[in-house]
């Protein structure tokens, strides 16, 4: 195939386009969970939906928007503000009502073009382009509904849009297989954490007479079988009562504009994280950035040199990087605002906070268990970037016929190897 014999067509011809809807004056949605989803733009990730943090229609309300809802066969698009976010809807959320900030792609027509193809050609730079050249509006972007319908979509034959969609879709399971790895490893570390330093698990099994449950005998050996009072209550005897400044420091990130920047392969880390990239580092990694202005509280953990802007803290220790990020977690930094018009969190409140410190031998333990789980973790989250910078950078080669598939299949085979 090449690509004079791709045919282009407009969405149009083959699909319809229908917006979202608020929800009704005076009503609000709920985190309780209902039968009816609402699904809003912070929802939409990575061509697909984001379950952690999803909102609900009342069930008394959902009559009135009840013709608003999405199917598994559509497609969305963000249309207000972040313009062209692109995906499709879990089968399990199939049927759950849409924002008026987007719209739904639907009645597709299944014999010129196959779904999961034109869901990544409107993800591709080529497509993103089209959706570009549509929009209007600069302070408050805005994508009409007739625009998509105007949108210039090549069509292959649909055998060859079905293998392109497949070969995508294999490379999107290997990098949500990662990502699934990531968050497995990363409840671990924090199970371990609460286990050993929030439950003091260890500690309460010597002191029933049982072995500490999940440990060698080496590690067991180096937690004690009582406890003792303190300010905070019962704590494992011999360890100490201090604060947050004792373990850690927080200085703040430094002033640099996006205009300052110069495109390299340094992150720069906002409260938001990462926010773009810059040629030079304020901070050798790996450390922990914490979010001060905007985003209180945040925290993302980075191994690579890295440059924190002024809306953040990184961390700076001398002990354990592993203890001190899990041991933030733990804290209420979320919570702890003190400002008004913008969040603020603020630096001496969070070193004053108490915490229970163990012996240095335990938190070396800690570190080296955790420090198996973060190397993988990295390790997980490179390749998962080279493949996506390996699909995206395919899919515009696949789409317009410049690239065909064995060869495209040799390239991540040889990657992947």
């Amino acid at each position: 195939m090449n690509s004079k014999q791709i045919n282009t067509l407009k969405l149009g011809e083959f699909a319809k386009v229908k917006g979202g809807k608020r929800m009704p004056a005076g009503t609000a949605l709920i985190s309780t969970k209902t039968q009816h989803p609402y699904l809003r733009i912070v929802d939409f990730k990575d061509g697909s939906i984001d379950r952690s943090n999803l909102q609900y229609v009342p069930e008394e309300v959902f009559p009135a928007i009840s013709r608003y809802i999405i199917s598994f066969r559509d497609l969305y698009i963000s249309i207000v503000g972040t313009i062209g976010l692109v995906g499709t809807v879990p089968k399990n959320l199939s049927g759950a009502n849409l924002t008026e900030n987007a719209a739904k792609i639907c009645e597709i027509d299944e014999r010129v073009i196959d779904q999961a193809y034109l869901a990544y050609f409107l993800r591709s730079g080529t497509g993103q382009a089209e959706i570009n050249s549509l929009t209007v509006g600069s302070t408050q972007p805005k994508l009409a509904l007739f625009r998509i319908e105007q949108i210039n979509v090549p069509c292959p034959p649909l055998a060859i849009q079905r293998r392109i969609s497949s070969f995508l879709g294999s490379l999107d399971d290997r990098i949500n297989l990662l990502r699934e790895t990531n968050t497995t490893l990363e409840a671990i570390a924090q199970a371990l954490f609460k286990s050993w330093f929030v439950d003091f698990d260890p500690v309460r099994a010597k002191a029933e007479g049982l072995e500490p449950e999940g440990m060698d005998a080496a590690t067991a050996g180096l937690f004690p079988d009582s406890f003792e009072e303190s300010e905070l209550g019962l704590v494992p005897s011999g360890w100490k009562v201090g604060k947050v400044e004792d373990l850690m420091e927080l200085p703040y990130g430094k002033a640099l504009k996006a205009t300052d920047r110069v495109d390299g392969p340094v992150p720069v880390y906002g409260s938001g994280g990462i926010t773009g990239c810059h040629n030079e580092s304020l901070v050798n990694g790996p450390s922990v950035i914490v979010g001060r202005k905007g985003t209180v509280g945040s925290l993302y953990w980075e191994d690579r040199p890295f440059f924190p802007i002024d809306t953040v803290f990184y961390v700076r220790t001398d002990n354990p990087l592993t203890y001190c990020y899990y041991l933030l977690q733990t804290l209420g930094l979320e919570d702890m605002n003190t400002d008004g018009a913008v969040p603020g969190l603020n630096r001496n409140n969070a070193y004053r906070l108490p915490v229970v410190v163990a012996t240095t031998s335990i938190l070396e333990s800690f570190d080296e268990i955790v420090s198996l789980l973060r190397n993988k973790m990295f390790l997980n989250s490179q390749h998962t970037q080279t493949l996506t910078q390996l699909r995206d950078t395919l899919l515009p080669r696949l789409i317009s016929g410049q690239l065909r598939l064995p060869e495209a299949e040799v390239m991540v085979e040889e990657i992947c190897a």
